[in-house]
């Protein structure tokens, strides 16, 4: 008798994990997907005879058996663009499309059509074309990473307007022109894990607003671009745990405020035009913060101040 309930048990136990169908539609979203690369043996296991909530690179609902993941990664081998059919994965919450270096063109309108995303990877591409302005519609975006691409043209402003973006990824690309004001103002800071964003190596220009505009970030890395404004006036918000602004061509002096902030632990001005004498608790970071500008002084600099 134990032994048949142990037997039941462990029955109705398979029975809870055992993984189903998925929905036909995102069935054939997928197989549309595989046929558009070229039937690549990254989708090997991308075949009718096989539950599609177990295809390699694919999350699906425990509750609904819709399609809420698709995560292709690590594959020097795989060619072409992003096939349009992403866009029959209505239920897709995360897509991810990293370290692909053959996997090229524009990043394509069906993303648009995804409105329950809320995370967006693709980095380590050879991806070009611009940020494009329509992902400003995906209202559910928390977080963004386009990294390691080869973007060109300015950030949009349109994604300013989302909602719960927190994270914002766009470095090492090819973008020019000037930050949008509204990044600094309306990101969202609520999430888990704070605000951050990493714009480093591109060529964007011109300032960021003084005081940030209230967005709190806990990392801000605008380094090796071209950015340039007065850092005198500029104004931390408490809880910035990381700020490099290095390689750029800031000039004026820097604020006093920096040393006083308990919350920044990694702080880097280096290879600017800044000029004074640095504030006192400076020192608090090592030289190399500071390294490289017109004329500042005083410690942690080994250069004193007349």
């Amino acid at each position: 008798m134990v032994v048949v309930l142990v037997l039941a048990a462990a029955g109705a136990a398979a029975a809870t994990t055992k993984k189903k169908e998925c929905n036909a539609g995102d069935k054939a979203a997928l197989l549309a997907i595989k046929k558009a690369l070229g039937d690549p043996y990254h989708f090997a296991s991308w075949t009718p005879d096989n539950l599609c909530c177990e295809w390699y690179d694919v999350t699906c609902d425990d509750t609904t058996d819709r399609v809420v993941g698709l995560s292709v990664f690590q594959d020097a081998n795989l060619t072409g663009t992003i096939p349009d059919a992403v866009a029959g994965l209505t239920h897709l919450r995360t897509l991810t499309w990293h370290h692909l270096p053959q996997i090229s063109g524009p990043i394509p309108p069906a993303i648009a059509k995804l409105n329950r995303l809320s995370l967006l990877i693709i980095s380590w591409t050879a991806v070009s074309g611009p940020v494009p302005s329509f992902l400003g519609g995906l209202k559910s975006l928390t977080l963004l990473d386009l990294s390691f691409n080869s973007l060109t043209g300015a950030i949009p402003p349109s994604l300013a307007a989302l909602p719960f973006l927190s994270g914002i990824d766009i470095s090492r690309n090819r973008l020019t022109g000037p930050l949008p004001p509204a990044l600094f103002s309306k990101l969202n800071t609520t999430q888990q894990g704070g605000a951050y964003l990493r714009l480093s190596r591109n060529n964007l220009t011109g300032g960021i607003p003084a005081e940030y505009g209230g967005v709190a970030f806990e990392v801000m890395d605008l380094s090796r671009n071209a950015l340039s404004f007065d850092m005198t006036g500029l104004r931390l918000q408490e809880g910035v745990s990381s700020l490099d602004l290095s390689h750029n061509m800031l000039y004026g002096g820097v604020p006093a405020q920096v040393a006083g902030l308990s919350s920044l632990q990694d702080f880097n001005v280096s290879y600017n035009r800044l000029c004074g004498e640095l504030p006192a608790g400076a020192a608090r970071f090592d030289q190399y913060s500071f390294f490289h500008n017109k004329c500042l002084c005083g410690p942690p600099l080994p250069t004193p101040c007349n």
